[in-house]
């Protein structure tokens, strides 16, 4: 089974910075892609970014285009989500995810393990 385990989470002012990471244990695979999501109060879950297991490719929401970005570290198989120009709207919980796949994935329905979610809350 694999953990995922995120922090870095907390309360920001809007146009501060937080990066998040995720670290992945348990039973790991030799070839993986992992994934953001946010879910806010009485909306659903969105992908926010996906990053395939050689990093070599990305994928971003529009909503964080430019301003969010995800990186990894497989020797520590660890992936991180570096937020800047953070906005009120920016607040959720946010979720790390891992797909048993090589390319970039933005449905949730691809991923096949969830951490349990950080918080992030942006004060105007």
């Amino acid at each position: 089974q694999v953990q995922l385990v995120e922090s870095g989470g907390g309360l920001v002012q809007a146009g501060g910075s937080l990066r998040l990471s995720c670290a992945a244990s348990g039973r790991t695979f030799s070839t993986y892609t992992m994934g953001w999501f946010r879910q806010a109060p009485g909306k659903e879950r969105e992908f926010v970014a996906t990053i395939a297991w050689s990093g070599g490719s990305t994928y971003y929401a529009d909503s964080v285009k430019g301003r969010f970005t995800i990186s990894r570290d497989t020797a520590k198989n660890t992936v991180y989500l570096q937020m800047i120009s953070l906005k009120p709207e920016d607040t959720a919980v946010y979720y790390c995810a891992m797909a048993r796949i090589r390319g970039i994935a933005r449905e949730a329905s691809w991923y096949d393990y969830w951490g349990q979610g950080t918080q992030v809350t942006v004060s105007s």
